[in-house]
């Protein structure tokens, strides 16, 4: 299936962006809506995966910071490259600003995920959201 990544930001395309994160994060996952929504989306740079009906699948977002987060993708739509997709697409955008790393905070399950993308972790377990996450580094230089 061939999926089209965008970049946009919150203000084009919250409606999208907010749905998708309330379906997998909220609904799916249940984290706490007040965690969810934690006033960063403004400023970060935001990547939009679509199906070839141009339906929104999935999701990622990269801080100023160098914070990859808010990766999701449609439970219908997992295991066919849409998050491997919207990774390199984060990655890419960190590369044309300058940044020298990029890091995550990924939950337990997710971390051979990350690491066949070039991610290390460090350090140990921590809870996010009742969620076990691993923090994980990637050096861009």
């Amino acid at each position: 299936m061939a999926i089209s990544i965008i970049e946009t930001r919150w203000d084009e395309h919250e409606t999208d962006l907010r749905a998708l994160r309330q379906a997998v994060f909220i609904n799916e996952q249940r984290v706490p809506e007040e965690l969810e929504w934690d006033g960063e989306d403004d400023q970060a740079i935001h990547f939009l995966a679509l199906d070839p009906e141009q339906q929104p699948v999935g999701c990622i977002r990269l801080l100023p910071s160098g914070q990859i987060s808010r990766l999701c993708v449609l439970s219908e739509q997992r295991n066919n490259g849409v998050g491997s997709s919207l990774l390199v697409a984060a990655e890419e955008a960190a590369r044309a600003r300058g940044m020298e790393e990029i890091f995550l905070h990924a939950q337990t399950h997710a971390t051979s995920f990350y690491e066949a993308a070039g991610f290390s972790v460090s350090g140990g377990i921590f809870m996010d959201a009742n969620i076990p996450h691993r923090q994980m580094f990637k050096p861009l230089a």
